[in-house]
């Protein structure tokens, strides 16, 4: 049984388990009487059926509490106006870099209590992820789960043209030389995509410098690494492995027009639903073998106001500290969890894409959270790089403008 046959074997296999134990907690919470948890997300669609079915397996588990998923278009901004009127969750699946923004709002509670009172170790934790749910020493939730950019290819196309997975910058973009194809003028399948300048902050620690400097008062990136890393790009330009607008609108990897590219393991289910074959590995290391990933993820909070902080905790407590319940949520979901435990069981080690992830996460990197830190990537770092993509500026112009911009940004918000 090959990987993808596998998965998709185990998340039915998944499925019907949850299911089943759904249908057994219902007649359990109608003579029970459990308390309600309100738990808010922005998934929708099939990922609110992921939450249902997680939902359903915590109340089957136990018959305190019962907890019903509420899906929610712009999930913070809703929590802030229901603070207002009073009418918030008990739990919110929630963007863990969004946490000191709204720590500083007054819209989230501390769990330190609960902590200290049940025990947990925060140790299990991936600490990166673990990291972003604590601000000013306090901790305000627990990662839930993770992801990372690693490299994914083609895995007949690079055996078509005798290419092995690079593992390094010079490999990568001999690599992407000769898995592109061009029709005179226009090119018919790019070696490598090069359309997502917000990568730019991976690409700098693969080169060996960083975003800003260490104590976060000022961009670093207008730097001899940046400029490495923009003369690296400009290098795969040149060459023709890309040209900015290709495979715009479409998944042009499933459809066998791009080679390889960065993404992480929420595209694995689209894929497997796809003919293409393929295979994921570590990102290629930088000009002097730095490795380098960008960590992001969601977490479980509890709102200030909550109703029912005690059932949303032991809500949070069953999915973030019990491996099992992590595993099989990633099972239905394809998600990683946070803790290193459930990320190190067999379903993910044994399966070589899966593998490729959870070795890249021991270095990945949570992006930083001194205010303001955001906006220098989204409004001054990331233009002036599509400006650089698109032939407008030099790399030295496109990186001395983000940084005049960025280092405004952060001193406003300091």
């Amino acid at each position: 049984m090959n990987s993808t046959t596998r998965r998709v074997a185990s998340i039915f296999a998944a499925a019907l388990t949850i299911g089943s134990l759904a249908a057994c907690s219902t007649g359990g919470s109608e003579t029970g009487g459990a308390e309600d948890v309100v738990f808010w997300g922005s998934w929708s669609g099939d990922q609110a059926k992921q939450l249902d079915a997680q939902a359903a397996a915590f109340n089957a588990a136990q018959d305190e509490y019962e907890v019903s998923y509420v899906a929610q278009e712009l999930v913070e901004q809703k929590l802030l106006t229901g603070l207002a009127s009073g009418d918030v969750p008990d739990v919110v699946l929630w963007d863990r870099y969004q946490t000191s923004l709204y720590v500083s709002k007054n819209a989230l509670a501390p769990i330190d209590e609960y902590l200290e009172q049940d025990g947990v170790d925060v140790g299990q934790f991936y600490d990166q992820a673990f990291s972003e749910m604590v601000v000013d020493g306090e901790t305000f939730g627990l990662p839930l789960l993770v992801d990372n950019r690693s490299l994914f290819f083609n895995e007949d196309v690079l055996a078509e043209a005798g290419v092995t997975p690079p593992t390094t910058w010079d490999e990568l973009r001999t690599a992407a030389e000769a898995l592109t194809l061009r029709d005179g003028a226009s090119l018919t399948r790019s070696g490598f995509a090069l359309n997502d300048p917000g990568l730019f902050n991976i690409w700098i620690r693969q080169a060996g410098g960083q975003m800003l400097n260490d104590d976060e008062t000022e961009t670093a990136f207008n730097s001899p690494e940046g400029l490495e890393v923009l003369e690296f790009w400009q290098s795969l330009l040149d060459a023709g492995v890309y040209q900015v607008g290709f495979g715009e609108g479409v998944d042009a990897f499933a459809e066998g027009t791009l080679a390889m590219k960065y993404d992480g393991p929420w595209a694995l289910s689209g894929l497997d639903a796809t003919d293409v074959n393929y295979g994921i590995v570590q990102p290629p290391a930088g000009p002097g073998g730095d490795r380098a990933s960008g960590m992001g993820g969601f977490g479980l909070v509890i709102p200030e106001g909550a109703k029912n902080a005690e059932g949303a905790w032991e809500f949070m407590k069953w999915w973030t500290t019990q491996p099992e319940s992590g595993v099989e949520f990633a099972k239905i979901s394809g998600w990683i969890p946070a803790s290193i435990e459930a990320a190190n069981d067999p379903y993910f080690t044994e399966d070589p894409r899966y593998a490729a992830f959870i070795e890249t996460m021991q270095y990945a990197q949570v992006r930083p959270r001194v205010a303001g830190a955001s906006d220098v990537e989204g409004k001054a770092l990331i233009p002036a790089l599509q400006k650089f993509l698109a032939g407008e500026i030099d790399a030295a112009g496109a990186l001395a403008e983000a940084q005049a911009l960025g280092d405004q940004i952060l001193a406003e918000n300091r």
